[in-house]
């Protein structure tokens, strides 16, 4: 079971069943061998061939995608496909994670954050991943989840966010803010959509946002933690579980190059709920 701190309250079975579900599973995707903590690297790929340490071939992109050039000796699997040439991939969407070829026990991944293209190498043996220990959490509180109201903008804007890797900074979909009280005190955080599109005819599912606040550096990680909402369309009223507020990649890897929480979320009280710093030996 994940390690948690403090005392449930009044919470029903079923909610705190889920609530440990989420967390487990959370875990799971940390211990995975190929998942973010086994992240060895961060390259920005540029019009320029450069070489990387431990993988093979120079790397280039352009307009028309990524591109490697293979020297004798080197090889990529990509798919099923032994390749000792040369490749060019297809353009890199932002956002996304697309794990392109393999080198012996390593998995080269291609994305793109802030219209850079990035390649990542994925390598099992990474220390990181013997060195991770878990990441503690607060116990669910009632007084976490709060009925807030989700307030659009009209019209949603674009919304520059420094990225935890320097050199990179994000462009997300600012929808609208999500107002609620703590202790009476009003409460604002600017709210983003995860739909690249920008479709807003149906409601926003797994939109986000980004935050820190008084328990940040202190207790919980200090750049940013995040959170997923559901928005209902137009406007009005949203829960806020803070309960479920969890780390980025950041918080684990340098190789993540996560949002930060912009100014206007950085909140002056503090969120006693959710992920907590992780524990990594060394």
């Amino acid at each position: 079971m994940s390690q948690t701190t403090s005392i449930i309250d009044q919470l029903d079975p079923q909610y705190l069943e889920a609530w440990q579900a989420w967390r487990d599973g959370l875990e799971r995707q940390r211990r995975d061998p190929y998942g973010y903590l086994a992240y060895s690297a961060i390259h920005l790929l540029g019009s320029e061939p450069q070489r990387f340490s431990g993988v093979p071939g120079e790397w280039t992109t352009s307009e028309h995608g990524p591109r490697v050039v293979l020297a004798a000796g080197e090889s990529l699997t990509i798919g099923d496909v032994v390749v000792t040439t040369e490749r060019t991939f297809p353009p890199v969407r932002e956002r996304e994670f697309r794990r392109a070829a393999q080198a012996g026990d390593s998995i080269i991944e291609l994305s793109k954050r802030g219209g850079h293209d990035l390649l990542r190498p994925i390598t099992p043996q990474h220390d990181l991943r013997s060195r991770y220990v878990s990441t503690p959490a607060f116990s669910p509180q009632s007084r976490w989840v709060i009925d807030g109201e989700y307030v659009p903008f009209d019209p949603p804007h674009d919304l520059l966010i420094d990225a935890a890797v320097d050199g990179i900074i994000h462009t997300h979909q600012a929808v609208g803010e999500l107002v609620f009280e703590v202790d009476g005190q009003e409460q604002r955080l600017i709210v983003f959509s995860r739909n690249l599109a920008g479709d807003l005819s149906t409601p926003v599912e797994e939109a986000f946002t980004v935050f820190t606040d008084g328990t940040s550096g202190i207790t919980t990680y200090a750049a940013s933690r995040t959170l997923s909402v559901a928005l209902p369309l137009g406007g009005g009223t949203v829960t806020l579980d803070f309960n479920r507020s969890r780390n980025l990649q950041c918080a684990y890897t340098p190789y993540a190059p996560c949002p930060l929480a912009p100014p206007q979320n950085r909140l002056p009280i503090a969120i006693e709920a959710g992920e907590q710093i992780p524990l990594i030996t060394g």
